[in-house]
């Protein structure tokens, strides 16, 4: 019996069971579901820099954008999209560190794929109507459960208890043929025990870049059962997405022409993404005490999905399949599709007991999670089939990864003014994988780590309106997949390892606040791309001895008055590697030249980002907001060389909020949103490749190829971002 048939036989076994409880008790302790969120999230008194998100903000930004866009005006943050316009595929970055270093959990629940250590977002589409709030906290944060958290971690909360029914539609329409509708429902408390919520959604795009659509479903559905002492809660998160690939960016010299910046390099009709993920969680609270409670979660997600490519002249001998022989000739390569899949499993428990004492509130906690993932390819059709048939699988290898932690965490009221902090970590890691890879080499190996992280912090509260914080965390992160199967034992990078140290201050009246936090991230071992082929002839990353970020982030706020008030925050930081070595390709010699790089930038790591948001209070019906971003220029590798930079921009975006009054409608919404107001050409993000040849000779075809002013070549990919376009909205809701 697979996990996923005991879930759903355990769900139907548990809503029996409960439905022949009495159902006259009151619920006495309205917070519990809350156990599985408080062991995870950063409180007022926790020594860290966090902002929260609430369902109120969500709301206006919620048109069919994903999820980084709504964290994009929170400190430090640089979002991007493939697409260009914040659907399919989209990522974010924070203090320059990329979405593999950034802890992601869902009530609880990790979310990071345990190989790559990513989060794909499009696989989630719409899951912001879902989310009651995020919480995003810098640096090292709070994070326990799931991948290691290099740069922030992300928490999400689903939706609260809701006591009454309710029925809602949200729909947008806008540039690109964007679409998107959802239904949400929610039958209120029944009985004074059980709830019942779900969400339907929809979602689709041209992008735009050309080709770039996105075709999203997407489903929620939540059950619970409340008592007097406990909550049972069942959620189920399912994600179906087709996208059309533009991983490959635009050519450096097509960014400035509008008729070429939208440009695809993929032209196959069916040059497609497609994966289906479902989530399946349940969370036990159970309240123990007055003062001492405790949660159990489990989850199983499963995915699976493929993308399919048109691939020119590909040898026989990387697909396992034999030269044809016409005649006299010898074909050795042939034109073909393939698709490359990923079937994946990975379930697990997480569980934390609460309690408080005297002055010390305490967690103990931990979780241990699984991972199986199989990955193949298959050729789906051969100009010259050679001995192959169709969905000849050409490799296949499989993986297991298990991930087992516990931890304790406890904030010491030692006086009214001082708390103190502390959160011991012990992390343990078993990665094994087993077949062949996309190059036909064998792989075979186990790996483990044993990590300790711990985190010691204090918060002084000066008065009633200032505090200020001290916190000292250490962090070990694993390699990723791709570290691991194309690598040999003796080329292996070793786990890297961060000391974060943050320093904060805050005040906060009626009507203004504003915080600052410094902080010194060192990185002993950091993983970077050197250009380096290692032992088996692949591109890996290498561990540097040192690097560092450290910088300084300011918020604030005021309310100008009764109809005006701002927000807004900005980021100062240096991001460097202190001794680094590329190696790049010489195409005539098929050797490589090694150049020295000492106190070079970091990639991706602007030194100056900010955000700003206007609002105006036309009146209690009407709002109108003005929000700019901007981020400084960026390096796309590690060479601080201006010729692999992204410029600066500045983008500015009109937001326009009326509540409607209705006697039909309980709440009824028009919104109306315009990005990009003043039409700026920018990008984003980018990719690098670079190499040395006296005799390479462009051919028409070799657009993403320019010179360099080192005597070199640069093949590069960028991502330029839509230019003025608009979203609008309508909720309608019983």
């Amino acid at each position: 019996m697979t996990f996923k048939s005991i879930l759903n036989l355990s769900f139907i076994a548990s809503t029996l069971w409960l439905s022949a409880q009495q159902t006259d008790t009151l619920i006495i302790y309205p917070d519990l579901q809350e156990v599985n969120i408080r062991a995870l999230r950063a409180s007022e008194k926790t020594p860290m820099s966090y902002s929260t998100i609430d369902q109120q903000q969500l709301e206006e930004q919620n048109l069919g954008q994903d999820i980084p866009y709504m964290l994009s005006l929170t400190p430090s943050v640089v979002t991007t999209s493939d697409a260009g316009a914040g659907i399919g595929y989209t990522g974010f970055r924070v203090r320059g560190s990329d979405p593999t270093r950034i802890n992601v959990t869902i009530d609880g629940i990790p979310l990071n794929d345990a190989e790559s250590q990513g989060v794909w977002w499009v696989n989630m589409p719409d899951f912001t109507s879902s989310v009651e709030d995020i919480q995003i906290q810098r640096g090292v944060g709070t994070s326990t459960n799931g991948a290691g958290a290099f740069g922030a971690t992300v928490n999400l909360r689903t939706q609260k208890l809701r006591p009454t029914a309710y029925a809602t539609t949200n729909n947008s329409i806008g540039s690109y043929n964007t679409l998107k509708n959802n239904v949400e429902f929610g039958t209120g408390l029944l009985a004074n025990k059980f709830t019942l919520d779900g969400r339907l959604s929809r979602l689709s795009s041209d992008g735009y870049i050309n080709r770039a659509s996105s075709d999203l479903k997407s489903l929620y559905l939540s059950g619970a059962y409340y008592g007097s002492d406990e909550v049972l809660k069942f959620t189920l998160i399912s994600g179906k997405e087709k996208t059309y690939q533009a991983w490959n960016g635009v050519p450096l010299s097509y960014i400035n022409d509008d008729s070429l910046r939208t440009f695809n390099s993929y032209t196959y009709e069916n040059e497609t993404d497609n994966y289906w993920q479902d989530h399946y969680m349940m969370h036990y609270n159970k309240q123990l005490s007055a003062t001492a409670s405790f949660n159990l979660g489990l989850h199983y997600t499963q995915g699976r999905g493929y993308y399919e490519q048109y691939k020119k002249g590909e040898d026989f001998s990387d697909y396992g399949l034999n030269d044809v022989i016409v005649g006299s000739d010898t074909i050795t390569s042939t034109n073909l599709i393939r698709r490359k899949w990923l079937d994946n499993d990975f379930y697990g428990t997480v569980f934390s007991y609460q309690n408080s004492i005297d002055n010390l509130d305490y967690t103990i906690g931990g979780g241990w999670n699984t991972y199986e993932g199989r990955h193949y390819g298959v050729v789906r059709w051969a100009e010259y089939a050679s001995n192959g048939a169709i969905d000849h699988i050409y490799y296949d290898n499989d993986a297991v990864k298990t991930d087992f932690n516990v931890y304790a965490r406890g904030l010491y009221k030692y006086s009214e003014e001082l708390t103190l902090f502390g959160d011991l970590q012990k992390r343990y890691i078993d990665y094994s994988f087993i077949g062949k890879d996309d190059n036909g080499a064998s792989l075979e190996d186990t790996v483990n780590f044993d990590f300790f992280n711990p985190k010691f912090g204090a918060f002084y509260q000066l008065d009633n309106n200032k505090s200020v914080f001290a916190s000292f965390a250490v962090a070990n992160r694993e390699p990723n997949r791709s570290d691991f199967v194309d690598s040999s034992p003796n080329s292996r990078p070793v786990h890297e390892t961060l000391y974060d140290t943050e320093l904060g201050y805050k005040i906060s009246k009626k009507n203004f606040t504003f915080s600052a936090n410094a902080y010194y991230m060192i990185y002993e071992n950091q993983l970077i791309l050197t250009g380096k082929i290692n032992d088996v002839g692949e591109y890996t990353r290498e561990n540097v001895d040192y690097s560092e970020r450290k910088g300084i982030e300011i918020e604030g706020g005021f309310k100008l008055n009764s109809k005006i008030d701002w927000s807004g925050n900005v980021s100062f930081s240096e991001n460097t590697i202190a001794h680094y070595s590329e190696y790049v390709d010489n195409w005539d010699t098929g050797g490589q030249e090694k150049i020295e790089y000492e106190n070079t930038n970091i990639a991706f790591s602007p030194e100056l980002i900010w955000a700003s948001k206007f609002n105006y209070q036309l009146n209690d019906k009407i709002e109108i907001q003005l929000i700019s971003k901007y981020v400084d220029e960026q390096y796309i590798d590690n060479t601080s060389s201006d010729d692999r930079k992204l410029d600066a921009y500045l983008v500015h975006h009109g937001r326009f909020i009326w509540d409607i009054s209705s006697t039909f409608f309980k709440k009824a919404r028009l919104s109306l949103q315009i990005n990009n107001l003043l039409d700026e050409n920018y990008v984003n993000n980018a990719w690098i490749y670079r190499f040395k040849s006296d005799g390479y000779d462009p051919r028409p075809d070799d657009a993403f190829v320019s010179a360099n002013s080192e005597g070199g070549y640069d093949m590069a990919g960028y991502f330029p971002q839509a230019k003025r376009n608009f979203l609008l909205g309508l909720t309608l809701g019983f």
